[in-house]
């Protein structure tokens, strides 16, 4: 069979690279091609165009980028057209997926949905699109069955993705040698796209003076440009491991985690956090408007209640920062609380196999 697979973003190609070698698994013969990332692509994908081209955050940057965003899906749409799949699977992405779905939907071509569009957080018309152009939609929160059904698409729990990367993942040996040697470890996660970290980063590293017996770690990654991390570097209680998120939470006692899949993340791996986020002042005042969610951390919308602190936008200062890490790292019965509620979180997420989960849906539809 023929499939067409699209991600536009780093956790998406990691998920999407999961699937992949699972459908690889089910069909031997498997033709995979599609926009994604080096996961994707070194699952077996034909790579088409990498996410680091087509990642845009925040609404003044796609308004700038709409031309481009136009000609991308121009593209896109040819390469469909030619290749002729069997199936197309789409990975989260919305404003760029659920147009790719109604192409597909003319086409006759089943259009799978992995890891939904977070529509109960905001932009709730876009489950009528879902419900027009989506075969199959999974989801990957339990709540996401439930807020589907009211707008009657028939989603599927297929348990979360981030379940079994984990529970599998054990620490490279370089990583060990380091955290043995600096035994008091914050993490630092300041997101995957460009916009975050240049936003982020400097406010986090303001911390670094304030807390001596701690040994910061950075978590960078490789589809950015590495002088975004220069002063991270050359900080001297700071060191910068590049695509190692896990190497360093595994062995961090607290961790700064810029809003996003990496909250969640933090959270499996049982390290206390402080939630960060700023954005542009445009962005965020259309953002107040429109989001129907109490929090932004996926710890705290699943949980439904706050598990984590959030510092958002001008609460996300270095004091601020600081005062929440002092309780993470020295009040016992915070912490403890903080651990209690991520195990319930766990037993929330289930124990599935996600990526196995979908690969079985789609090639059972095709067989």
């Amino acid at each position: 069979m023929r499939y067409y697979i699209i991600a536009g973003e780093r956790s998406g190609d990691l998920h999407g690279g999961e699937l992949i070698k699972y459908l690889m698994q089910m069909d031997p013969d498997a033709q995979i091609r599609g926009w994604g990332g080096d996961g994707m692509k070194a699952a077996g994908m034909k790579l088409v165009k990498h996410y680091r081209e087509t990642a845009f955050m925040g609404v003044w940057e796609v308004l700038i980028n709409l031309r481009k965003i136009r000609s991308f899906l121009k593209e896109c749409k040819k390469d469909i057209r030619s290749f002729a799949p069997d199936a197309i699977v789409l990975i989260d992405y919305p404003g760029f997926n659920l147009r790719i779905a109604a192409f597909a939907k003319s086409l006759g071509v089943p259009v799978h949905y992995y890891i939904s569009p977070k529509v109960w957080a905001w932009n709730t018309k876009r489950a009528k699109k879902i419900k027009r152009f989506v075969d199959k939609l999974y989801v990957i929160f339990p709540f996401e069955v439930d807020f589907f059904r009211k707008y009657e698409v028939g989603a599927i729990f297929v348990g979360n993705p981030l379940i079994s990367l984990i529970n599998d993942y054990s620490p490279s040996a370089d990583a060990k040698i380091l955290c043995q040697k600096n035994d008091q470890i914050i993490a630092v996660l300041p997101g995957s796209r460009y916009q975050e970290v240049k936003s982020m980063l400097d406010v986090m590293l303001q911390v670094v003076d304030q807390l001596p017996d701690f040994h910061f770690v950075v978590a960078a990654v490789s589809n950015l440009p590495v002088e975004l991390y220069d002063a991270a570097m050359e900080h001297p209680s700071v060191t910068v491991l590049t695509d190692s998120a896990y190497d360093i939470l595994s062995y961090s006692k607290a961790a700064i985690v810029t809003s996003g899949t990496a909250t969640l993340e933090t959270a499996l791996f049982s390290v206390p956090q402080v939630v960060c986020y700023k954005t542009s002042a445009f962005t965020y005042s259309i953002a107040k408007k429109v989001i129907k969610v109490p929090f932004i951390s996926l710890v705290n919308i699943v949980a439904e209640k706050e598990v984590v602190k959030e510092l958002i936008q001008n609460d996300f200062t270095p004091s601020m920062i600081t005062k929440e890490l002092q309780s993470l790292v020295d009040d016992t019965s915070y912490r403890r609380n903080m651990l209690n509620e991520y195990s319930d979180l766990k037993k929330r997420l289930g124990k599935k196999n996600a990526p196995l989960e979908v690969a079985e849906q789609i090639v059972n539809s095709l067989t």
